[in-house]
């Protein structure tokens, strides 16, 4: 009777948003336009910095990565919400749901490290000027880069291996609309402690450890800014960071209450509402917050526009 209660199944059943019919309804349409416009902004902020040679820099080569990885992030977790939430089959397959574990994880924790990398480039820039180019060189860049994304896959490769090596015997019916870490660790019947504390070393290491180094940044950005004596000068520094710090509040506020959030607080309904916005809104929001006050970015735009019209 153990050995069939601890039988793995074949596929798991994510339960979604909700099961209101109306809800359902309304969650398909806002999910769809939020992927819309998250593919139309990313695709476009890509093709602008392509065609742009001002765009060709360090700053604009990590904004890139990020664009690159809202773009899959979303894709590997949006078109599965929009399927269940109106498909009356709503399993995923145990290789479906590892794979879209391992692409959101490896994604999420790109992210992490690249928006870290991105923080030094504007220290680079804003404190060390005379040498920006000569320290933000191509090979460094590039390596920053590929280096962020191999721990990204790294880590994830490890979480993954550790969560679906578990016996899932306690149910198969996921309370979440996506396969994440946490809600898989609590369907177990099998103690989770080695899992929870590779979880929490992983956040603490990756997630914490950037989040300080961007704020260790930020504090010699701000000291570099304050120097300055003329307030046009001032804004005009300060402009190029708040893009990137309200970016990194939206995502690093919103995935570190997932991942650090105590058992005995822990909500289902919290826990999706959270994911929500870093799995959906996060990406859409990405793109718009850094070309709105990029003059750059928006005369591009607007010159291909108007040789569209003459055209």
């Amino acid at each position: 009777m153990g050995d069939l209660n601890q039988t793995s199944a074949d596929s798991f059943i994510l339960l979604g948003l909700s099961n209101v019919p109306y809800l359902q309804d309304i969650c398909f349409l806002m999910f769809l336009l939020m992927y819309i416009t998250t593919l139309s902004g990313n695709l476009l902020l890509i093709i602008v910095m392509r065609i742009n040679p001002k765009l060709h820099s360090p700053m604009y080569f990590f904004l890139s990565n990020l664009s690159v990885i809202d773009l899959c992030f979303s894709s590997s977790i949006v078109p599965v919400i929009l399927i269940n939430t109106l498909a009356k089959d709503k399993s995923i397959s145990r290789l479906g749901c590892a794979t879209q574990m391992f692409i959101s994880l490896a994604l999420g924790t790109t992210e992490c490290i690249i928006l870290a990398v991105m923080a030094y480039d504007r220290f680079a820039a804003i404190c060390k000027p005379l040498y920006y180019n000569i320290i933000m060189n191509k090979k460094l860049c590039f390596c920053l880069a590929a280096g962020s994304w191999s721990v990204g896959f790294i880590n994830s490769i490890i979480h993954v291996a550790l969560t679906f090596q578990l016996p899932f015997c306690r149910s198969h019916h996921v309370n979440h609309f996506f396969c994440e870490v946490p809600p898989f660790l609590r369907l177990s019947c099998r103690d989770t402690q080695l899992n929870d504390i590779a979880l929490y070393i992983s956040v603490v290491i990756i997630a914490v450890s950037t989040f300080l180094l961007t704020l260790i940044s930020y504090v010699h950005i701000i000291s570099t800014i304050l120097k300055i004596h003329y307030s046009q000068g001032r804004y005009k520094a300060f402009s190029t960071c708040t893009s990137h710090l309200n970016v990194v509040t939206l995502f690093y506020g919103t995935s570190i209450v997932i991942y650090l959030q105590l058992q005995s607080r822990y909500s289902h309904e919290t826990d999706k509402i959270v994911s929500i916005l870093y799995t959906a809104v996060t990406p859409m929001l990405n793109p718009f917050i850094y070309s709105v006050r990029n003059k750059d970015v928006i005369e591009t735009i607007m010159n291909n526009l108007r040789r569209k019209q003459n055209l």
